[in-house]
This record gives structure tokens, C-alpha cells and sequence, in this order.
């Protein structure tokens, strides 16, 4: 039987929603993929075979159904069209997608534990997922685990790792947490690292940067758009 009888009887992508269409219960697990996903746009900027998704189910054929997507807080896939077939993505789907699956998938711990420590866990092990984090700075206590905590998929089986940030040499980049002061306001976000756990600049960061380094030109009687 060839790959694609595999998938044929599967639904489409025009079929399936585009998630499990549950709201998030806080802003982190919006904000903190996205700002992950930014980074990565001017990381990856001439990069065309990476796509980060966001709050979007996975569905895939390791389930009850196929039809029952799995929706992390984000997810990272390499191999991939960045735009698929020039276009948006509504839903991540594996079956069209050669059969690739995440790479790393996050989720974001919340008042209402959503099974991140044990079913999804599961469901990601089967799916064949190399890296899930998990990231529960407040209620980390209440379910007896760390802030931040990497598993990597050994043998078939979820492996808890050590060191922070956690180098992923598959992927090419380290993640973990760092302190924001996004419009001035004190806050803990996660972050691409390099090799030397060098943390890569945010682009309001980078702006900033260059804002300064320009006003000190202008200081010393240097115009920074000629140079």
C-alpha cells in the first residue's frame, strides 16, 4: 500500500475546524506563542520550510479519530511550506502535510489544568513529537513539576531535560524564560537562545537598540542614515 492510499478517505482541510474552538483562559497562552513566532520571522526571515502555529489543531491519525484534532498552545514544524500553497493555514494537518509532524509543541499551564502533564503528554508521545515544553509559571506547586520543564521524546518515551535555556540541536535554536518589560510593564516570557545560550533579541528589542546607537551618532555629529 502506497502513502497516499493511507490518506485517502481522510477529510480535508476545507472540512475540519479550524480548532477545538475552546477559548484560552489567559492572555499568556496568546501572547507567549506569538512573541515566539515573531522571533522567529526575523530569525528565520529567508527561511521558507518552517511553519509556527499558534492556538491551531493538529490533527493527525494517532488518535480515536481523526477528525479529533490535539490544539497546543503552539507548535513548531520544520520540512514544511511556510504558507502553504501561498496561503494561510487554517488547521495544522498532517495528512497534508507529507505525514510531518511538530517538531516541538508548548503548552501554557493555566487555573484550569487542561491534562498538560499527562494526557496530552500521551497524545504527543504517539503523535511523535521531539520536544514538548511546558511552561506553568503560577501553578506549577499545585501539580508538583517546575516552571519550565523540557521533555524530549527517547526511545518512544518522554525524557524530562536539564538546563535552561535547553539547546535543541535538531531545531537549531535553545528556549526558555527570560524577563520582559514590555510597554514598561515587569513580565516573564519565553525566548529563543543560541548555542551559547546568548539570548536573541526581541524585535522591539532590536528597535530600541537601534534607536540608541543612532542617537549617539547624532551625538557626535554623525547622520546614521548615511552610514
Amino acid at each position: 500500500m502506497v502513502k497516499s492510499d493511507v490518506y485517502r478517505n481522510l477529510p480535508t482541510s476545507d472540512e475540519l475546524p479550524d480548532s477545538d474552538d475552546l477559548p484560552v483562559d489567559n492572555e499568556d497562552q496568546n501572547l507567549i506563542p506569538n512573541v515566539l513566532l515573531f522571533l522567529l520571522k526575523v530569525l528565520w526571515a529567508q527561511r521558507t520550510d518552517w511553519y509556527f502555529g499558534a492556538d491551531m489543531g493538529i490533527y493527525h491519525t494517532t488518535g480515536a479519530h481523526p477528525r479529533v484534532p490535539v490544539v497546543p498552545d503552539g507548535f513548531l514544524s520544520l520540512g514544511v511550506e511556510r504558507r502553504k500553497g501561498g496561503k494561510s493555514r487554517r488547521s495544522y494537518i498532517t495528512w497534508e502535510e507529507n505525514g510531518v509532524v511538530p517538531i516541538l509543541t508548548l503548552e501554557i499551564v493555566s487555573w484550569s489544568p487542561g491534562g498538560e502533564y499527562d494526557e496530552k503528554l500521551e497524545i504527543y508521545r504517539k503523535l511523535g513529537v521531539l520536544y514538548y515544553v511546558i511552561y506553568n509559571p503560577e501553578f506549577w506547586q499545585r501539580d508538583r513539576h517546575q516552571p519550565f520543564e523540557v521533555y524530549k521524546l527517547i526511545d518512544g518515551h518522554y525524557q524530562l531535560q536539564i538546563g535552561e535555556p535547553f539547546w535543541m540541536p535538531e531545531i537549531g535554536l535553545g528556549i526558555g524564560r527570560f524577563q520582559s518589560a514590555t510597554d514598561g510593564t515587569p513580565q516573564e516570557l519565553l525566548c529563543w537562545f543560541d548555542a551559547q545560550g546568548t539570548r536573541y533579541p526581541t524585535p522591539e528589542e532590536q528597535a530600541e537598540r537601534a534607536e540608541r546607537l543612532a542617537a549617539r551618532l547624532r551625538a557626535l555629529g554623525e547622520d546614521p542614515d548615511q552610514i
